[in-house]
Order: structure tokens, then C-alpha cells, then sequence
């Protein structure tokens, strides 16, 4: 299943996830194929200076993802992940909620060419 381009909108609830048409997405839970996609993804609300980065990295190296994560100067961090689509699904259901003390409002997710990258960098 391809996503597209979704927005997400903010709550604590990884399994509803909405496309920027207002419909609902099958659950991040519900995804299980092996095919290799890649999504770019910009985090708003308080995510600098709240460790967003580091612990996407974390979690991306968990699931078993590349890309890169990094500050954008309109306070948003972006993001571009890359792996099985489960696990890309289950990390944007992460970053909906983020780490401790971020507070995540939106998320922009669109769909990119996978790009074969070997490792997640904090790139700024």
C-alpha cells in the first residue's frame, strides 16, 4: 500500500492516520509487505531542542531504517526515511508522538524515490 501524501494530525493515537483528504488510513499495525519505499516527512510544534533528532535516530536504527533527520529554520524537523514499508509505517506512527518532551502538531508525509542510503545521519 502506498500512502501518498498524508498529513497527520496530532494526538497520541499511532493507529489513526488521516490523509490530507480527511480520509482515514489503514493502521500502521496493518501494513506487512517487504517492499522498500522511502517518505519525506516534516515534524511541526515543539521539536528542537527537545532531543527529536537524536531519538528519531534511535528509533529509526531500531526499526531498521536509513535517511536523515535535520532542522529546518522555520522550527520544523525534516526527515527522510527509508526501509520496509512496515517499519516505515511503524516509525511514522512514532513521530506522531515523538520523544518526552517534544509535542508534535503535524506531521507531512510524502512519498520520494527510495534512494538505496546505507545509514540515518543527523545531518543539521
Amino acid at each position: 500500500m502506498t500512502l501518498g501524501a498524508m498529513a497527520f494530525s496530532a494526538g497520541r493515537c499511532p493507529s489513526r492516520l488521516v490523509d490530507a483528504t480527511g480520509t482515514l488510513a489503514r493502521s500502521a499495525r496493518s501494513v506487512h509487505t517487504s517492499q522498500v519505499i522511502r517518505k519525506r516527512v516534516l515534524a511541526r510544534g515543539e521539536v528542537q531542542g527537545v532531543g527529536f533528532r537524536y531519538h528519531a535516530k534511535a528509533e529509526a536504527l531500531r526499526l531498521g531504517l536509513v535517511g536523515y533527520a535535520r532542522n529546518r529554520s522555520d522550527g520544523s524537523v525534516e526527515l527522510e526515511i527509508e526501509g520496509r514499508e512496515a517499519s516505515v509505517s511503524r516509525m511514522l506512527a512514532w513521530l506522531q508522538v515523538g520523544p518526552r518532551y517534544a509535542v508534535v502538531t503535524a506531521l507531512e508525509v510524502s512519498d520520494i524515490a527510495a534512494t538505496g542510503e546505507r545509514e540515518f545521519q543527523i545531518t543539521g
